[in-house]
């Protein structure tokens, strides 16, 4: 397993053409697995599920089409974004168990820092209940997204991967419906009041992953 760390801000043509090409190399079996973490600079990407209806504001920041699944969701300065490149297939070419796998990574990486996410029936992504805000519309208790969670298998080899808002400017959500859920908010790490680093979320993240993937894994 191969854990790469770029710093800076990463293109997102560049990203996706790193990925393309480390799945093929995995797959053929010339390559290990690689687990990457990165920040983009501002831009929004629709999934293979997003409705154009739900970029609200197109010309804000550049808009790319990507074969993940889900909906429109944005990335920027502050997110830490992680590229997970692993066999699916060796992992008994289960995406649903993959799936719960990458959320329950995220929900115990985010209680290192004693935030309590969630997972919603029909919502992707990871949730925190937002006692300190009051009642929804619909008289629902309010609940902001911090993560999102959106992958592609290829040969079984997975690609993209999740977010995690750690330092983002919120308001760069404004430009989409995130992930087509029009009643909830997005949130983060410092949103929540936590003084967290995305160094401190890596190591949280390190720590983790055998947690949700099992020790063969690492």
């Amino acid at each position: 397993m191969e854990w790469k760390i770029t710093d800076g801000l990463t293109d997102y043509d560049t990203a996706v053409a790193f990925m393309e090409a480390r799945v093929a190399e995995i797959a053929a079996g010339t390559a290990d697995e690689c687990i990457w973490f990165l920040e983009h600079p501002p831009l929004y990407t629709a999934g293979t599920s997003a409705k154009p209806q739900d970029l609200t504001d197109p010309d804000r920041f550049p808009v790319y089409a990507s074969k993940r699944g889900g909906e429109y969701t944005y990335h920027g300065p502050g997110q830490r974004v992680v590229y997970v490149m692993l066999d699916v297939g060796k992992r008994g070419h289960d995406v649903r168990r993959f799936v719960k796998q990458l959320e329950t990574w995220v929900i115990s990486a985010l209680a290192e820092f004693n935030v309590h996410g969630e997972i919603r029936e029909g919502r992707v992504g990871v949730w925190v209940p937002r006692k300190d805000k009051p009642l929804t519309v619909s008289g629902e208790p309010a609940e902001d997204k911090i993560a999102a969670i959106g992958i592609r298998l290829r040969k079984w080899i997975s690609f993209h991967g999740i977010s995690i808002n750690v330092e983002p400017d919120l308001e760069h959500f404004s430009g989409i419906v995130p992930c087509g859920i029009r009643e909830f908010g997005v949130t983060s790490l410092v949103d929540l009041g936590l003084p967290v680093t995305m160094a401190d979320v890596d190591v949280a993240l390190r720590k983790t992953f055998t947690e949700a993937f099992g020790p063969e894994a690492a």
